[in-house]
């Protein structure tokens, strides 16, 4: 999405205030009001577009690897999740709000094209900016003075550079969760999926990147295989937390060692998440030990350095 966008018109005495308004009303109430909408819209998002990347099962991490017609689907995608998220019905376009029919129309470009049965109807906004992992909800009725007057050839027309003036946003360069591998350095990407067992790669996943949560989907296209989960667990010291256990590594559960991982004042998880630490500090080996971890001798400090504080 482009970075510099006007400011908008939508105000009391501009022609579509009263309609979109109204529009923008409902659908805040429908979402269960305006924090609940700020949550829920970009975590669908960052769903819609990994379900379509589907890590897991094609070893694919980002966006640009889809093919034409996967992006072309991810809008479908939105349309019909953001539809159940505000429970709103399918209508003459794609949903009705208020009786009004209602055009949902998804970018992850800088614009969106606009079809001819839209013309003069509200139209519903929606775009990821990959990139910058930033995402828009917005409002606008598709007036032909808001729209190009070049035409792509199916007579669809985008949102012109005065016409983004003319929109009512809900969410206007909000952050969205980040595709978890463009964080990455790539040369540690690379490491991670140099190894040939699942095993193997979870536990150079968990060894690389530490005092982050993990989410569960990154796991899974990591491990790629059915029971995953079994191999985070202890598995009578086969499984990656048994191994990276026996380098002084704690692999924990945002589900199951929550109050190990506030006492080692670790950043929150939640309950699909995991995290990995190296604890260094003689009360941090204690606490994992009284949870139940068995961790090796930490190695002796270089001649001339102090051990770690007790």
């Amino acid at each position: 999405m482009k970075q510099k966008l006007p400011d908008s018109l939508i105000a009391p005495g501009h022609a579509d205030y009263d309609l979109l308004t109204e529009l923008a009303n409902e659908i805040t109430a429908r979402a269960g009001g305006a924090l609940v909408l700020e949550e829920r819209f970009p975590a669908m998002l960052r769903r819609c577009i990994d379900d379509v990347i589907m890590t897991p099962k094609t070893g694919r991490r980002a966006y640009e690897e889809l093919e034409k017609t996967e992006k072309t689907y991810i809008g479908t995608r939105v349309e019909i999740e953001l539809r159940a998220l505000l429970r709103l019905p399918r209508g003459r376009l794609d949903t009705e709000i208020l009786g009004r029919d209602v055009d949902i129309k998804n970018t992850m470009g800088s614009n969106w094209m606009i079809p001819t049965e839209a013309i003069d109807q509200p139209c519903l906004l929606v775009a990821a900016d990959e990139a910058r992992a930033r995402c828009y909800l917005g409002l606008i009725i598709a007036r032909p003075a808001y729209l190009t007057t070049g035409k792509n050839k199916d007579g669809k027309g985008a949102v012109s550079a005065a016409g983004f003036a003319n929109i009512l946003w809900l969410l206007c360069d909000h952050p969205y969760p980040a595709n978890f591998w463009r964080c990455q350095d790539p040369d540690l990407v690379a490491d991670i999926f140099s190894h040939g067992t699942g095993n193997a790669r979870m536990a150079s996943l968990f060894r690389l990147i530490q005092n982050s949560p993990i989410a569960r989907d990154v796991v899974e296209a990591v491990a790629q295989q059915k029971d995953f989960m079994r191999r985070i667990r202890a598995d009578k010291g086969r499984g990656t937390r048994d191994m990276l256990e026996q380098e002084g590594i704690l692999l924990l559960s945002g589900q199951y060692d929550s109050q190990l991982i506030k006492a080692l004042e670790l950043p929150h998880c939640t309950g699909s998440e995991f995290i990995s630490c190296t604890p260094l500090l003689a009360q941090q080996r204690r606490l994992a030990e009284q949870a139940g971890f068995r961790l090796p001798d930490p190695p002796a400090p270089p001649p001339g350095r102090p051990a770690p504080a007790r």
